[in-house]
């Protein structure tokens, strides 16, 4: 702890970073009864809190190190973190970034002096790549959070919080990826305030420090989710699970939905759009904060705002979800004039957010529909019951994935005839031939019937696709599917597909 105490409290970064408000949200500390509190990292130089990492790293070099020059691999802040503070010092920094980065995270590197080498399909072929120019090169390589000086960087932040609030403080919440922020800012708080909670937030599906945690060691997840991409981390790191271990009190997970509505509140308060890995952390204190049983304010870090533009769609259809101020339901109606009129009524004066419906023959439809909720889950049960105890069958949508991604988007497709028809979920790599690799490998008799596809200006896109496949041959389709590489998730029998797109028995 002493270590890493001096290594904070000798930093350099504010050679380059500011020291950022710590605001109070009022309309969220109203609803919670106790006052929330916002550190603002995304009014750093680089819209993010990873500047000072990376900077506070490049200012313990020596001039030979310097004059060699710096190398790391990423897709995000702390590629531009690096770029810029190189630049301040005078360093030449390579910049290793995969051919799936979005442009504007290439251009702002590039803008901001970063030598931009473009390499691989994903990530770790990226950070490869950068290991073997570190060599070739005789180049210095800069660890995204893995690195005493990176954690020390980060660990200002919690100096930061502690003297911008003196008065009674219960938990702070800090945005985990590979961990050193959690590092940094635990190991100073718990060295100075052993009072204060500190609490790690990861999103569920990609939860590396909680994984270690569990473990014993750092491990890798088979999978990761991309939505927070800037928390999207494997792997968490040694010398960050070594500090974590020690000094945070706990992670908390949360969902894409309640990331959406952090993000929808930190708009209302401050009119910034944080990224999804920037309101990870006040997703967690919205999560966790109401069960806290200690007196006092709750802080959660903005960590950045460096979202691409074409994802706030997303953003926007689920924050409502998220703050359970919308519910989705999949409802049997009878099929005869004036069954809609009734349905609605029984809605009362609600708002509909969306309503999908398409006529077909036989005696009842299919309706799928959101309602805007003012009270919450108990709102939503008592829609349910009222519609129940009027004759309709009614299947709660509100977190069924594929219901939200896809099929609200397709209500109506039914086919007649259709046999052996598989339902199958793909996360697609955003690469080009990346839809041709997975069409060449198919039987050609393993027809594909039904194909939806959605991106959200991530790394992967989102597809849903119906293929027919003969019974005897289903193992020899899931192997295919197993050697294409592709994450998958079979959902045939899931609920929403039988109600809306399944072919009728």
């Amino acid at each position: 702890m002493q270590d890493t105490i001096r290594r904070i409290l000798s930093s350099s970064v504010y050679d380059v970073a500011v020291e950022t408000p710590l605001e109070r949200m009022g309309p969220l500390s109203d609803r919670l009864g106790r006052a929330v509190l916002l550190k603002r990292e995304d009014l750093q130089p680089v819209f993010s809190f990873k500047l000072r990492g990376a900077y506070n790293k490049l200012a313990t070099l020596n001039a030979d190190e310097k004059a060699r020059g710096v190398i790391c691999a990423s897709a995000g802040n702390h590629a531009q973190g690096l770029a810029y503070s190189a630049t301040r010092m005078g360093v030449r920094a390579v910049i290793v970034m995969p051919r799936t980065t979005p442009s504007i995270k290439v251009e702002a590197v590039r803008r901001l002096g970063g030598e931009v080498v473009i390499f691989g399909d994903a990530f770790d072929d990226a950070r490869e790549h950068a290991l073997a120019l570190c060599e070739k090169e005789n180049l210095v390589f800069v660890h995204p959070y893995d690195d005493p000086e990176v954690i020390a960087g980060q660990g200002t932040i919690g100096v930061e919080i502690l003297r911008q609030h003196s008065g009674p403080l219960a938990a702070i919440y800090v945005p985990v990826g590979g961990g050193g922020l959690a590092a940094g800012i635990a190991t100073f708080v718990k060295f100075l305030r052993p009072d204060v909670r500190v609490f790690g937030v990861e999103p569920e599906d990609a939860a590396s420090m909680k994984a270690a945690l569990d473990a014993g060691k750092p491990v890798p997840l088979r999978e990761v989710g991309i939505f927070a991409d800037g928390v999207a981390v494997r792997q968490a790191g040694e010398e960050t699970f070594r500090l974590c271990s020690q000094y945070l009190d706990g992670i908390v997970t949360v969902s894409t939905d309640e990331i959406c509505a952090a993000i929808k509140d930190i708009f209302d308060h401050t009119r910034a759009i944080a990224e999804p890995a920037g309101a990870v952390a006040l997703a967690g204190l919205r999560k966790h904060a109401p069960s806290l049983d200690l007196p006092g304010a709750v802080a959660a870090i903005l960590s950045g705002a460096n979202i691409n533009f074409d994802r706030l769609r997303h953003v926007a259809e689920r924050a409502e979800i998220g703050e359970r101020a919308e519910a989705l339901l999949a409802v049997t109606i009878p099929e005869k004039p004036g069954a809609y009129r009734a349905f609605i009524r029984l809605l009362g004066d609600r708002a509909i957010t969306e309503f999908n419906y398409r006529f077909a023959p036989g005696a009842s439809a299919q309706i799928f529909v959101g309602v805007q909720l003012k009270g919450g889950q108990a709102e939503k049960l008592s829609i349910i019951e009222t519609l129940r105890d009027a004759g309709h069958r009614v299947l709660d949508m509100t977190d069924n994935e594929v219901a939200k991604l896809h099929i609200r988007y397709m209500v109506g497709g039914r086919v007649e005839g259709l046999r052996d028809e598989l339902l199958y979920r793909f996360e697609f790599p955003e690469r080009p031939g990346a839809l041709l690799k997975f069409l060449e490998g198919l039987r050609a008799d393993w027809n594909i019937s039904l194909f939806h596809y959605r991106n959200h200006g991530s790394d992967y896109g989102r597809v849903l696709a119906g293929i027919q496949v003969p019974p005897g041959e289903r193992e020899m389709f899931e192997a295919y599917l197993d050697k294409l590489g592709y994450a998958h998730w079979d959902e045939t029998e899931n609920p929403a597909y039988g109600m809306f797109l399944a072919p009728p028995a």
